[in-house]
C-alpha cells in the first residue's frame, strides 16, 4: 500500500524535523542523527525533575508530541516498532537531567526494559540521580507475566509531568508513576492490522471480523470476534475492563490507534459513555490519536480511579499540543428548536392501496442501496444509495402519520418529511418536487400532470436539464411516456435515460460535475439508476 514517506530508512528522522519545525520553537533534538534522535523541550534549564520517555516509533503522537511544559522533558526515538539504543536513551538524560534527577517512564517491552535500564545504569555512574517506573496496563493477555505497555502510560506522563513541573522531587515524582501504573488498565480493539513502511501489511483480520486485545505494534491479540457495529464492539472491550474496576469514579482514555475516522471516534465515546462501565466514569480524555499503531483501524480504552489529588494533576495546564485535555462527561444539552422549524402536521388518513404502494417504493431504494452506493463512488461520495435508503425507511416509519387518502395533501406530506430526514442535494431537490406537485395537484392537475409540475420547479431550483447526468434524465422521460403510454412505457424511458448517463463523460449538474471525464465514462448516475429501477419494479 503506497504511504506518504520518501526513503523508508529516513522515517523516523523526516518525522521527527517535522514535529521540531511546526513547534513553533517550543522543541528542539539532539544532534545526533541518524543513530540518536531525541526531542527536548526547548525551554528546560534542569531546574526540576526530569521525565524521560519513548520507544519505537510509529507510535505518534507518541512519545514527542508529549514533550512540553508539564509532560515530558524529552522523548527518544527508535525506529519503527524497534526500541532506540542505549546510547541515543543515555544522549537523552544527559540532556535533560540536574540536580533534581530524571524519571524514566518506559512501556513493558523487552528491548525497551533493556535499553533504557542500562542506560540508567551508565548515567547513575556519571553521578546522576535516575529512577525508572515500567508501565504495564495492557489487560488483554490475563495470564502474561509481563503485561504490555500501551495507551495507559499518558496517564503516567500527565500525572507525573504535572508534579514534576509543580517542584515535586524526584522520590514524590516516582512514587506517582507507580501509583497510577498500579490502577491503570487498557484494552484495544482493531478492524484490521497496521502497515508498516516498506513492509507488507500482514491481512490478519477477515472481513467481517475484528481483533481483540492486540498490541500496539500489531502482534495478535487474545481473541477475533465477529463484529457487528461500534456499540458490540466497545461492548466486548468494556467486558474486559469491567472485571477488573473498582466502583468508585474513573478517568477513561479513548485513542485511536490511528486508522479510525474522527466520525468513527466520536461513535465509539459514546458507546463508551452508554456502555456498562459508564456509570464509573467522570472524565474523558479524548476521543483522539493519542499512542497508535501507525494505521491500525481500531481504538483502545484505559481507565484510571480518581482521587482528589489526581483531578487537579489532570487538569493542571500543560504545553503539548498533542495532549487533548481532560473533560468532564456530562449528559447531552439540548436548546429548543427555533419556531417556524416545528413542522404542521397534516391529519392523518388511511388508505391501504396508497401505503402499500409506497411501501414497495421505498422497499426498492432499501434494497438497492449498496448498488447505488457503489455507482456513487465512481462520481461522487459513494452515499446516494445510504442517503435515499435512510429517507424510504423513514417514510415507512411515518405512513401512520400521513394523509395517504388525500394525495393533494400526501405530495406535500412527503416533501416536509424529507426536508427533515433527507440530507444532501438530492434531499432538497427531492423535496421541492413532492411540494410542489402537491401544489399542482391542490390547483387541479392530475396526478402525473403534477408530477411533471414539479420535476418543472425541481429543475428551475436545481438547474439540471435531460443531457446533464442527473436523476431528471431518468425521471423527465419517464414522466413523458407516463403521460402518453403508461407504466411499462415509463420503466423503459426511464432505464433507457438512465443507461445514457453512462455515455456522458462531461456532467452539467451534481456532484459529477466535479469529476473528471475518464472517471464518469461508463458508469451509470445513481440517481437516474434509482429512478429506473423504481418505474421497473413498478412495472412488473
Amino acid at each position: 500500500m503506497a504511504q506518504f514517506i520518501n526513503d523508508k530508512d529516513k522515517t523516523v528522522t523526516e518525522a521527527i524535523d517535522g514535529v521540531v519545525r511546526s513547534s513553533g520553537g517550543a522543541l528542539a533534538r539532539i544532534d545526533g542523527y541518524p543513530h540518536i534522535r531525541v526531542v527536548v523541550r526547548s525551554d528546560w534549564d534542569r531546574s526540576r525533575v526530569a521525565l524521560v520517555s519513548g520507544g519505537g516509533s510509529g507510535h505518534e503522537p507518541a512519545h514527542a508530541g508529549f514533550v512540553g511544559a508539564g509532560m515530558l522533558t524529552a522523548a527518544v526515538c527508535g525506529d519503527v516498532f524497534a526500541s532506540p539504543s542505549v546510547d541515543a536513551v543515555l544522549a537523552g538524560i544527559l540532556a535533560v537531567t540536574g540536580p533534581a534527577g530524571c524519571l524514566l517512564i518506559v512501556k513493558n517491552y523487552t528491548g525497551d526494559r533493556l535499553n533504557f535500564g542500562l542506560a540508567a545504569e551508565r548515567a547513575r555512574a556519571f553521578g546522576l540521580r535516575v529512577d525508572m517506573v515500567v508501565v504495564d496496563d495492557d489487560i488483554a493477555l490475563p495470564d502474561l507475566p509481563q503485561p504490555r505497555g500501551v495507551a495507559g502510560t499518558l496517564f503516567v506522563h500527565k500525572i507525573a509531568g504535572a508534579l514534576a513541573e509543580d517542584g515535586a522531587s524526584l522520590d514524590e515524582v516516582t512514587a506517582a508513576a507507580e501509583r497510577v501504573i498500579a490502577g491503570t488498565r487498557s484494552i484495544g480493539m482493531s478492524l484490521d492490522t497496521c502497515t508498516v513502511p516498506g513492509s507488507p501489511k500482514e491481512h490478519r483480520i477477515a472481513e467481517g471480523r475484528a481483533e481483540l486485545g492486540l498490541g500496539i505494534h500489531g502482534e495478535a491479540g487474545v481473541s477475533q470476534i465477529d463484529y457487528h457495529n461500534a456499540e458490540q464492539a466497545m461492548a466486548a472491550v468494556t467486558e474486559r475492563l469491567a472485571a477488573v474496576m473498582e466502583k468508585r469514579p474513573h478517568v477513561a482514555l479513548l485513542n485511536n490507534l490511528g486508522g479510525a475516522s474522527v466520525l468513527e471516534m466520536s461513535i465509539l465515546a459514546n458507546d463508551l459513555i452508554n456502555s456498562s462501565i459508564g456509570g464509573d466514569l467522570e472524565l474523558m480524555i479524548g476521543p483522539a490519536a493519542l499512542m497508535t499503531s501507525l494505521d491500525m483501524r481500531g481504538f483502545s480504552v484505559s481507565v484510571y480511579p480518581l482521587d482528589d489529588t489526581d483531578r487537579d494533576w489532570l487538569a493542571a495546564p500543560c504545553a503539548p499540543s498533542a495532549w487533548p485535555g481532560c473533560k468532564k462527561i456530562t449528559p447531552v444539552n439540548t436548546v429548543a428548536l427555533p419556531d417556524g422549524l416545528r413542522p404542521i402536521r397534516p391529519m392523518p388518513s388511511e388508505h391501504s392501496e396508497t401505503a402499500a404502494f409506497l411501501t414497495r417504493c421505498c422497499e426498492v431504494l432499501i434494497a438497492a442501496e449498496a448498488d447505488l452506493n457503489a455507482l456513487d463512488a465512481k462520481s461522487g461520495d459513494g452515499d446516494t444509495g445510504s442517503t435515499l435508503s435512510g429517507a424510504a425507511r423513514a417514510l415507512i416509519g411515518a405512513l401512520d402519520r400521513l394523509p395517504l387518502a388525500d394525495h393533494t395533501q400526501l405530495f406535500r406530506a412527503i416533501g416536509q418529511e424529507l426536508t427533515q430526514t433527507m440530507g444532501g442535494s438530492s434531499g432538497v431537490l427531492l423535496a421541492i418536487f413532492f411540494t410542489a406537485a402537491g401544489d399542482a395537484a391542490a390547483s387541479g392537475h392530475g396526478m402525473v400532470a403534477a408530477l411533471q409540475e414539479g420535476l418543472a420547479r425541481m429543475q428551475r431550483i436545481g438547474g439540471a436539464e435531460p443531457g446533464d447526468r442527473t436523476m431528471v434524465d431518468a425521471l423527465k422521460p419517464a414522466l413523458e411516456a407516463l403521460a402518453d403510454r403508461g407504466l411499462p412505457a415509463a420503466a423503459e424511458a426511464a432505464r433507457q435515460g438512465a443507461d445514457h448517463t453512462a455515455t456522458i463523460v462531461r456532467a452539467k449538474a451534481g456532484r459529477a460535475s466535479y469529476i473528471s471525464a475518464d472517471q464518469l465514462k461508463g458508469h451509470v448516475d445513481p440517481g437516474a439508476e434509482a429512478i429506473a429501477r423504481l418505474f421497473e419494479d413498478l412495472a412488473r
